[in-house]
């Protein structure tokens, strides 16, 4: 079995999330899409502004570990679609590292699916984030 390849070096352009919208305009037993897009903040740490996020990951174990998330998700809501988009490498303060995209014939289902999702990538996922400084420096990331 081949896994989803959900990976995507470098930031994930805005075109690609519309295209990815407007191709399920003819799938007409959906009532309701969920979409959340994670940007990269500007934090400031320790006086010191996040100029990028370098991303990097485990991959095989990371692609293993979504297939097994996104089974168990298609088990616990009846959702009709659901994609998955991470960066890997840099992506620069402003610019998009995750799109996670859910369709259901009804908005509830599609809003709490895609909420789990987004909660599961964060806490299982083998994936992580270097804060890259504007002067160099670097620290990496922590999920709160």
């Amino acid at each position: 079995m081949s896994l989803k390849n959900i990976f995507t070096h470098g930031p994930i352009p805005p075109s690609f999330i519309a295209d990815s919208i407007a191709k399920h305009q003819s799938k007409t037993v959906i009532g309701g899409h969920s979409i959340f897009l994670g940007q990269v903040r500007a934090d400031v740490i320790d006086g010191k502004p996040v100029a990028a996020i370098e991303y990097t990951a485990y991959e095989e174990m990371a692609l293993e570990q979504m297939d097994a998330i996104r089974e168990s998700i298609f088990e616990k809501y009846p959702i009709t679609c659901m994609h998955i988009h991470h960066s890997l490498g840099s992506v620069n303060t402003g610019e998009i590292c995750l799109f996670v995209f859910t369709s259901a014939p009804h908005r509830r289902e599609a809003m709490d699916a895609c909420n789990e999702v987004v909660e599961r990538i964060k806490a299982e996922l083998p994936v992580w984030g270097k804060e890259l400084f504007a002067d160099e420096s670097f620290q990496w990331k922590e999920n709160k």
